[in-house]
């Protein structure tokens, strides 16, 4: 396989934000590693946020979200600070490719995450379960669909074999920072 042609307009894109999250993470360490994995969370809890929407973005375009109990935001990882093939998982196993993993350190630094929708506001979306940082820029918003969405049975490679070793759902919480020792 071969790249696309050389026009630049097939190689080179741009996007705005739609929206950006307010949420209490303000620091890479206080957030959950996954939206729906809070434990070691400052509360334990999963946590409210909103979606503020950008003041030209016309509230047409989010009305018919209410009624949705899960979103898909695709979102920038503002802060990354570049990307390296393979990357040490939060939950050990050593170094995997980066495209295997969920790292926020990824060629394109986009990401997605499924949130609860609590509520549609006249600027905002009211969610619950955020595990992005105040501040992320929000790409786009697409509606859980469960019949297209969700696979259950569907193998997972690598995290099959951790979670058979340390337990489903067994990823850690937020990291804390290092203490200095006392001296």
């Amino acid at each position: 396989m071969h790249e696309p042609s050389s026009d630049s307009s097939s190689r080179d894109f741009t996007s705005r934000p739609i929206a950006w999250v307010r949420s209490p993470y303000a620091r890479r360490i206080d957030a959950p590693h996954q939206a729906t994995v809070v434990a070691g969370t400052e509360t334990g809890d999963a946590v409210e946020a909103r979606i503020e929407f950008a003041a030209e973005f016309p509230a047409t375009a989010f009305r018919d979200l209410a009624g949705f109990e899960r979103i898909w935001l695709v979102f920038v990882f503002h802060r990354s600070e570049g990307w390296k093939p393979e990357v040490r998982p939060p939950r050990g196993g050593g170094k995997r490719s980066v495209l295997a993993t969920r790292s926020p350190h990824r060629p394109n630094a986009i990401g997605l995450s499924a949130v609860e929708l609590i509520g549609v506001d006249e600027r905002a979306l009211r969610v619950r379960g955020m595990d992005l940082l105040d501040g992320t820029p929000i790409l786009d918003i697409k509606p859980y669909v469960p019949y297209a969405d969700a696979f259950p049975t569907a193998r997972a490679g690598w995290i099959d074999a951790i979670d058979a070793a340390q337990g489903v759902h067994s990823a850690p919480g937020p990291r804390r920072p290092r203490r200095k020792p006392a001296g």
